[in-house]
């Protein structure tokens, strides 16, 4: 976690007690004058409504305006809503990732339901109480569009009559060679399942093993340290054995076996190793046994910066990838995943082969935890942006109903998103399905079979032959 989120949680639990600070004189006054049941009574409501309307970790207000440029080739084109129906210029230019950007205001049901934009049989969510500038996502609806049978309307929200639609051309990068950088298992398959599993050359390259936060383990009479080195083991299985559900054989799949949340430490003493800091192993040939090729890193099994660039070089340069998948600097907060792509440039400037672009996913956001927001199995608008990110293209293409259950089951495969819920959790999704319209999908109770199973997956695009 990134020292920003941390400072967002912090501000968010302070707020939060101050307002039950405030909250505790109602709450005395409400003891002294009144009946013996009323304060457990209102205790048990005030939670219920918190649950229910106030536990999201939203640490802007839904007044902000999201803002983006995009480089080229966008196009922005003024367009208009007349009775629902999006209305386009006849000479409009097609395209594979359409963005509509739209004013957005809540309605005053918008502040206990989800605010939605059904864009034909498309559904996209946005935040209770939205009031500002907002980018819904209409790829796919290209023919739709342009028959001008394209309908949109607002439940919980109000539609301008005017917006601004972008135009963002792609070719269909999953026709190249292409290399996913995944900082731990299961990225790869959240961020670009869809996406790797239809390229007739993809390779799948995984930093860390995932051994950190193992209680589950510990269940089974193992010390932390032993549930750490068997999550390891379990986590790094999963990053050679998930892709091939979507076709990627083990020979295009790699594990390098570094250890969680120390990819950023080790960018700062890039000589150093840096050991598990539960597993008490240093050595990452631990989990190296089944890679297809011998790398630098082999040498000495040292988990640090130098060799982890060493690895990504000779990778390069074995593979030839034309485009790589890989978190987005500037929008993913997850320490170890803004490491990951700074090793991957630093590996590019080394490396005798240089792809021709960069396709950055965000698995995680500063701000936001519940983005994409709305169910599974619809759109993703984009998230929010406070501040300009860089001018990158966008490409977001489409999986149809077969691919996103191929991309739930190979989600259900990875151990981290297996288990039952907390209690807490459990109970706070009860509130929320009862008072605020909220659903889960059936394929996993974790929070990601909901925002990873979409109709799009959402990338930026980062050109590096200009």
């Amino acid at each position: 976690m990134s020292d920003r989120k941390q400072q967002l949680l912090r501000r968010h639990r302070r707020q939060k007690r101050l307002v039950l600070l405030a909250a505790l004189p109602l709450l005395l006054l409400a003891g002294w004058f009144g009946p013996f049941w009323l304060v457990p009574l209102l205790l048990g409501l005030g939670w219920v409504a918190h649950e229910a309307w106030f536990a999201d970790h939203l640490f802007y207000s839904p007044g902000d305006d999201y803002q983006y440029r995009f480089g080229d080739p966008a196009t922005a084109v003024p367009v208009q809503l007349a009775d629902g129906w999006l209305r386009v210029p006849s000479d409009l230019l097609a395209a594979d990732t359409l963005i509509l950007q739209l004013r957005l205001r809540s309605g005053w049901l918008g502040r206990c339901w989800d605010p939605q934009v059904w864009i034909g049989d498309d559904r996209q969510d946005f935040e209770r109480g939205v009031s500002g500038q907002r980018y819904l996502n209409l790829s796919g609806q290209f023919e739709a569009l342009g028959r001008g049978e394209l309908r949109l309307r607002g439940r919980f929200c109000r539609l301008p009559d005017n917006a601004t639609l972008y135009v963002l051309p792609n070719p269909d990068y999953a026709q190249q060679r292409l290399m996913v950088i995944a900082p731990h298992a299961d990225d790869a398959e959240l961020a670009a399942f869809g996406q790797y599993s239809r390229c007739p050359e993809a390779s799948i390259v995984t930093l860390t093993q995932g051994e950190i936060e193992a209680e589950t383990y510990q269940r089974l009479g193992l010390d932390p340290a032993a549930a750490a080195r068997l999550k390891g083991r379990l986590r790094a299985w999963d990053s050679l054995a998930v892709p091939l559900w979507g076709g990627i054989p083990q020979a295009r799949c790699v594990q390098l076996g570094h250890y969680c949340l120390q990819l950023a430490a080790m960018a700062q003493a890039p000589e150093r190793g840096f050991g598990s800091r539960e597993s008490q192993q240093a050595d990452t040939r631990t989990v190296r046994q089944h890679n297809p090729l011998q790398l630098p890193g082999d040498r000495d099994g040292v988990p640090s910066w130098h060799n982890l660039v060493a690895d990504l070089v000779a990778l390069l340069e074995h593979f030839r990838p034309e485009v790589v998948v890989t978190p987005h600097p500037q929008l993913d907060p997850h320490s170890d995943h803004v490491a990951a792509t700074q090793a991957l440039l630093q590996a590019i400037e080394r490396s005798d082969w240089r792809p021709r672009t960069l396709l950055l996913y965000a698995n995680h956001l500063h701000d936001n935890d519940r983005w994409p927001m709305g169910p599974a199995g619809f759109g993703i608008a984009l998230p929010p942006a406070l501040t300009p990110l860089p001018a990158d293209g966008l490409w977001s293409p489409g999986l149809d109903a077969g691919k996103r259950l191929d991309k739930a089951m190979a989600l259900a495969m990875q151990h981290d998103l297996q288990g039952r819920l907390a209690l807490k959790k459990r109970l706070r999704r009860w509130c929320q399905y009862l008072l605020a319209g909220r659903r889960w999908p059936a394929t996993g109770e974790d929070e990601f079979f909901r925002k990873a199973v979409r109709r799009h997956e959402l990338f930026w695009v980062r050109r590096l032959d200009s």
